[in-house]
C-alpha cells in the first residue's frame, strides 16, 4: 500500500497510531546510522533513503529519473517493511543479517529478497537495523549495485 504523501512528515502523520511509534523510533535509527551522502525523502509511496543525483547521475536502472534506492521504511496493511537493497545485492550481508537476527531469540525472520518484515513492533531490532545501514557507504553500495546490474545483465544474454 502506498502512500500519496509528498514528505516524510506528512507520511509520519498518517499513520496509525499503533504504529507511529515505532515507525518513529526505526527511522531515527536509521537517520543517526545512516552513512554521509544518502539522503532521506519520499520514495515509491514509502520513507526512502538513497544516493542522490548529484553523486550518481544516472539514478536507479528501472527509472533513471528516480534517485537509486538504498533502503525503505513503509508501514503496510499487516506488517512494518523495511527495505534494504544491499541485503538483495549482497549475498554476504544477506546472510550476516540473517545470522545476527536469529541470534536475537525474537522468532522467526520475515524476509523477502530486499524487505524484512516487522508483524510485531516490539520484534524490531533497532540496534540490529542501526547496524546493517551503517555497513554500507554509499561509495560501496554504487559498487554493488553496479556490479549486480552488470552480473544481471550479462545473465539476460546468455
Amino acid at each position: 500500500m502506498q502512500s500519496k504523501a509528498t514528505t516524510v512528515e506528512q507520511y509520519l502523520k498518517e499513520l496509525p497510531a499503533d504504529r507511529l511509534e515505532a515507525m518513529t523510533k526505526l527511522r531515527k535509527v536509521i537517520l543517526k546510522n545512516l552513512p554521509k551522502g544518502f539522503k532521506e525523502g519520499m520514495s515509491y509511496g514509502m520513507i526512502g533513503y538513497y544516493v542522490p543525483h548529484t553523486i550518481y547521475p544516472g539514478g536507479y536502472h528501472c527509472n533513471p529519473e528516480q534517485p537509486l534506492p538504498y533502503a525503505g521504511l513503509a508501514s503496510q496493511k499487516n506488517a512494518i517493511s523495511f527495505y534494504h537493497m544491499c541485503v538483495y545485492g549482497s549475498n554476504e550481508l544477506s546472510n550476516w543479517f540473517a545470522d545476527e537476527y536469529v541470534k536475537l531469540g525474537i522468532g522467526r525472520l520475515d524476509m523477502g529478497k530486499a524487505c524484512i518484515r516487522f508483524k510485531k513492533p516490539e520484534n524490531i531490532p533497532y540496534d540490529l537495523i542501526g547496524k546493517l545501514i551503517k555497513k554500507i557507504s554509499v561509495k560501496k553500495w554504487i559498487e554493488v549495485y553496479e556490479k549486480s546490474l552488470a552480473l544481471s545483465k550479462s545473465a539476460r544474454k546468455k
